[in-house]
C-alpha cells in the first residue's frame, strides 16, 4: 500500500479536491502505473457534474501516461520500467464481439479488481476505470499499453481518449480515403484530432466548421483546407458550396447534438457516410423524415473511443508522432500541476485550450 496525492470529485457540481489516496499493491492481473502526464477531459468534467454517474467520490483522470512501477501475479507481456498509454478498452478477448474478430467493440472489458481509497477507507470510483489525476494508480494491467519511451508523455497520454476519439473517428470509424472530401462539425479536442486524422489518411478537402474563429485557425494548422463559421453562414450550403454542390463524402459530428448531427446528415453526398462522435446527454432527441435515411443512403455511424484498438493503434501512432507525421504536440496547449485542474475545466469550458496536460 502507497499513499499518495490525487483529485477528485466528492460530490456533484463541488471543486475538485487535491487528497491523500491510497493505492494498493497490484493483485493478480493488475499494474501499478507512477503517472507521467495526464490530460484534462470534458468526460472529467462530466463526471464532476454527475453526468456519467453519482458513484462519488470518483478519483478523475483518465487520459495519460507514465511509467509501470509494479505488477501482480498473472501479468504478461508488461514489466517495470514499461512506459505506457492507459486505456480505457482493456479487451478481454473472448465476448462475443472479440471472438468474431472485433475487439474494439469488446462487450466486456477490464478493470483493476481493488479499489483505491481515501485515508479514512472510502472507496473511490476512477474515471472510466482509470483514475489518472494521481501521483500513481492501479489499473488493470491490459490498460497499459506499450510504446516507444521516446514519446513525449505529455503528447502520448492525449491518445488515451480526445485525440484518439478524433484520429479513429476519421481512419476507422469514418474510412476516410485518399482523394476523399470531409467535413468536420466542431473543432475542439476531438474536432481537431478528427481533421488531423483525415489529413493523415490522405483526404482532399477537408472542411472545418465551428463557431469560434480561433478554433478553426488552429484547425487550419492542423489540416483544413478550408473553414466554415456557422455563426455567419449556414454550415450545410457552406459544405455543398465547397464540394462542387455534392456535399461532404464523409461529415464528422464531433459535438454531439440534434442540430450538428442534422447538418452532417444533409451536408453529406449522398450515399455519403455521417460518423457522430461528440457524446450527447441524455436528454437529446432526434427528429428527422425517414424517408431521407432512405433516400440518401450512406453509412450513419457513431464511433466509440474513435473504434480503436489500443495495442494496434497506439504504437503505430506514436510511431508516427515520432517520425514527425502526426502533430500530437499541437494538441497541449498549457501543462500544469495537479492542483491546477479546476482553473483549466474553467479554461476549457471557455474555448480556451485544446488541452490542458497534467504533468508529474
Amino acid at each position: 500500500m502507497q499513499q499518495v496525492k490525487g483529485v477528485i470529485a466528492r460530490s456533484k457540481g463541488a471543486e475538485v479536491e487535491l487528497v491523500t489516496i491510497n493505492v494498493p499493491d497490484p493483485g493478480p492481473g493488475e499494474a501499478v502505473v507512477a503517472i507521467q502526464a495526464c490530460g484534462v477531459c470534458h468526460t472529467d468534467l462530466h463526471y464532476r457534474e454527475g453526468g456519467i454517474g453519482d458513484a462519488y467520490p470518483y478519483l478523475l483522470g483518465h487520459e495519460a501516461a507514465g511509467i509501470v512501477e509494479a505488477v501482480g501475479p498473472e501479468v504478461r507481456d508488461l514489466a517495470p520500467g514499461d512506459f505506457v498509454i492507459l486505456n480505457w478498452r482493456a479487451v478481454c478477448g473472448t465476448c462475443r464481439s472479440c471472438r468474431r474478430g472485433r475487439p474494439w467493440y469488446c462487450f466486456a472489458t477490464f478493470n483493476a479488481t481493488q479499489k483505491m481509497t481515501l485515508e479514512d477507507g472510502t472507496e473511490l470510483s476512477p474515471a472510466l476505470g482509470i483514475g489518472a489525476f494521481i501521483e500513481k494508480t492501479l489499473v488493470a494491467a491490459g490498460q497499459c499499453t506499450k510504446v516507444d519511451p521516446a514519446t513525449r508523455p505529455a503528447a502520448a497520454g492525449l491518445l488515451g481518449c480526445g485525440v484518439m476519439a478524433g484520429l479513429g473517428a476519421a481512419l476507422n470509424t469514418g474510412n476516410v480515403g485518399r482523394g476523399d472530401s470531409v467535413a468536420v462539425i466542431g473543432c475542439g479536442g476531438v474536432g481537431a484530432a478528427a481533421i488531423a486524422g483525415a489529413r493523415l489518411a490522405g483526404a482532399s478537402r477537408i472542411i472545418a466548421v465551428d463557431l469560434d474563429d480561433r478554433k478553426l485557425e488552429t484547425a487550419r494548422t492542423l489540416g483544413a483546407t478550408h473553414t466554415v463559421n456557422s455563426r455567419n453562414a449556414d454550415a450545410v450550403t457552406a459544405i455543398q458550396a465547397l464540394t462542387d454542390g455534392n456535399g461532404a463524402d464523409v461529415v464528422i459530428d464531433a459535438v454531439g447534438a440534434p442540430e450538428t448531427w442534422k447538418q452532417a446528415f444533409y451536408a453529406r453526398d449522398l450515399a455519403g457516410t455521417v460518423v457522430l462522435v461528440g457524446v450527447p446527454t441524455p436528454s437529446m432527441q432526434l427528429e428527422i423524415p425517414l424517408l431521407d435515411v432512405f433516400g440518401r443512403g450512406g453509412s450513419l455511424k457513431s464511433s466509440w473511443y474513435g473504434d480503436c484498438l489500443p495495442s494496434r493503434d497506439f504504437p503505430m501512432l506514436t510511431d508516427l508522432y515520432l517520425q514527425g507525421r502526426l502533430p500530437l504536440d499541437a494538441f497541449v496547449s498549457e501543462e500544469i500541476s495537479l492542483d491546477e485542474v479546476e482553473a483549466a475545466f474553467t479554461r476549457m469550458h471557455h474555448g480556451d485550450v485544446l488541452r490542458s496536460v497534467v504533468v508529474l
